[in-house]
């Protein structure tokens, strides 16, 4: 059994400083914490940046600035780019920065791709050539379905198979359960997915365990949730990421 992956998440789109003190915003404070998550069991860093007022940004320029800090604080963590609208971008927005920063590996929201789908062709199409690994962001099984169909039609290739489920939602809030899982697991069990889940809200670990049970990978992180199981605040990204850890170690 290979051991399973786990992914930080450590600021997302839209929180801020006033969801939790320790969030990191500034590329540097990104850095930092990709570094002390690192430490603490973390195999990779899903990566957003931020504009100068806080905000969610998909700019080449400043994404590659964030990824030399990165590289340059933690050299052995891998890096997984976000091409999320946050209800902000569009598609040729999102493939413009695809083009322009190159990534190792990019989350895609395939319901956002869905948009613009001739424009949804050019950005796997680019990927494949890139040798960009794409993880395909699914916030329901009806994205399950859709990615079924688009493997189906050849315009996603079969072997970019990597998934993450969301459990829960941010807006309108819902909080993570895991019983949630059963129903994408359900809807995808005729496809064979390489697949991980993130969990919006404190049950996040209880989610987490059982993905971990089933044999899937997690995404940990102050992006989907900054509270510990009993619902006080975390102290930070890295204690989230210790507890997941512990819970592969259990396994």
């Amino acid at each position: 059994m290979l051991t399973p992956s786990l992914m930080v998440a450590p600021n997302g789109a839209r929180k801020q400083k006033s969801d939790h003190p320790d969030l990191p915003i500034t590329i540097q404070e990104t850095a930092q914490s990709a570094h002390a998550c690192f430490l603490a069991g973390a195999d990779i860093l899903h990566l957003h940046i931020r504009t100068k007022n806080g905000s969610h940004s998909l700019d080449p320029g400043h994404y590659k600035e964030a990824i030399c800090a990165v590289n340059e604080t933690v050299p052995e963590m891998p890096i997984q780019i976000t091409t999320e609208s946050a209800s902000i971008f569009d598609v040729e927005t999102q493939f413009y920065c695809l083009k322009n920063v190159v990534p190792a590996a990019a989350s895609i929201s395939i319901r956002e791709m869905a948009r613009n789908t001739s424009l949804a062709k050019q950005v796997y199409k680019f990927c494949t050539e890139a040798n960009t690994t794409v993880q395909h962001i699914l916030y329901s099984p009806n994205d399950v379905a859709l990615l079924a169909d688009w493997l189906g039609k050849g315009w996603v290739p079969h072997h970019m198979n990597s998934v993450i489920y969301v459990l829960g939602r941010y807006q309108p809030q819902v909080l993570a359960r895991p019983e949630q899982l059963s129903a994408f697991l359900y809807a995808s069990k005729y496809l064979s997915l390489d697949w991980a889940i993130c969990a919006f809200g404190q049950h996040e670990l209880a989610c987490a365990k059982l993905a971990l049970q089933l044999g899937g990978d997690i995404r940990i992180g102050f992006e989907n949730n900054t509270l510990l199981p009993d619902g006080s605040p975390a102290k930070d990204n890295a204690q989230t990421v210790a507890l997941a850890a512990a819970l592969i170690k259990d396994l």
